[in-house]
């Protein structure tokens, strides 16, 4: 039975408007639109100024502690944080075989990426890794039209070219410095590339939140028995250690900024075209640079610069190329 509060709009919403009352104007669909738009600019926008925080745990955390559990708390934080929104949602759903899979495949993936990344930070200033990293647009692009079938004309190609010359820019001071290490973030960017591939498959048909959720619960099958397997071996990436003082918050602190970092990029693709809102995520490097300066006293030097100076600006023509691609095959609809 509804009580008169409820029953008063209904009512209201069926009598004839008096010419005197005001009426709210209708918003349009171009306004939503808009509106949705903007959300999206601005989930995107939080994700790129608080991904970096999530690395900057992972290269504070004390070297005592492998990144292997590091990884183990960035993703069993997030499972544990993203299942019961799942479950309060009504998001959840039992996977067939060949997807349960998919997605082990896809876990695999984003743990050796995350893998290879964090171990990087730990040697070399995040501004740089991260600007290394963002090649990964690139591979996609190349991935996109040799996997999928994409369109990727040559003016594409070319750009994607002139971007890994300009992380060649980035490796080569590091490498001199560091070695194989220096490469690490272009490993990165390779599986990440992969793991995109795949959740353009997979995201169609998948709620984001479910989609994040059985990723990390398939990382956790991955990391924890191989964490239990090399307890006591000694072995620099993989005997878990009990963490104490500080480490007990940075590895905290990598699994909550992980969890929201990844809820905002997964709305923001939801809310607005990732055509739109794909370009904001090179604010990432003006936040790591940041970051890196305040915290680690980390700056690049006027090579790394120009190495991600042509990183970035081959990156945004990519995607200008990709939106303009994306509006030229739209379907044409004519006004009644």
């Amino acid at each position: 039975m509804m009580s008169s509060a409820e029953l008063l709009p209904i009512f209201v919403s069926h009598m004839s408007p008096s010419p005197w009352t005001v009426q709210p104007p209708i918003p349009s669909v171009a306004h939503m639109l808009r509106d949705r738009t903007l959300l999206g600019i601005l989930c995107m926008i939080g994700f790129a100024t608080i991904a970096p925080v999530m690395d900057a745990f992972a290269k504070a955390t004390p070297s005592y502690i492998p990144v292997m559990e590091i990884l183990a708390f960035r993703f069993g934080i997030q499972f544990a944080s993203l299942l019961p929104l799942a479950l309060a949602m009504g998001l959840t759903y039992r996977p067939p075989l060949r997807e349960c899979g998919l997605h082990l495949i896809r876990a695999a993936l984003i743990v050796c990426a995350t893998g290879l990344f964090f171990t990087a930070v730990r040697y070399m200033p995040i501004a740089n890794a991260l600007s290394i990293f963002f090649v990964a647009p690139f591979i996609i692009t190349i991935l996109g039209g040799a996997i999928l079938g994409e369109d990727v004309g040559p003016r594409r190609l070319i750009a994607c070219a002139i971007g890994f010359v300009g992380a060649l820019l980035v490796i080569q001071p590091s490498f001199a410095d560091l070695g194989v290490v220096s490469l690490f973030p272009l490993g990165t960017a390779m599986c990440f590339a992969f793991y995109m591939i795949m959740t353009r498959k997979m995201a169609p048909r998948i709620h984001p939140i479910a989609l994040q959720s059985y990723t990390a619960f398939a990382a956790c099958l991955i990391i924890l028995p191989l964490l239990a397997l090399y307890d006591g071996s000694g072995s620099a990436l993989l005997d878990p250690a009990m963490p104490h003082g500080l480490a007990v918050w940075t590895l905290i602190g990598v699994g909550v900024i992980s969890t929201v970092s990844h809820l905002f990029i997964s709305f923001a693709l939801r809310l607005a075209p990732a055509s739109t809102v794909a370009p904001l995520q090179y604010l990432e490097i003006v936040a790591a640079t940041a970051l890196g300066y305040w915290v680690f006293d980390d700056f690049p030097d006027a090579l790394t610069w120009l190495g991600i100076a042509i990183i970035v600006a081959s990156g945004l023509y990519v995607f200008m190329r990709e939106r303009a691609q994306q509006q030229r095959t739209l379907p044409v609809t004519k006004a009644p």
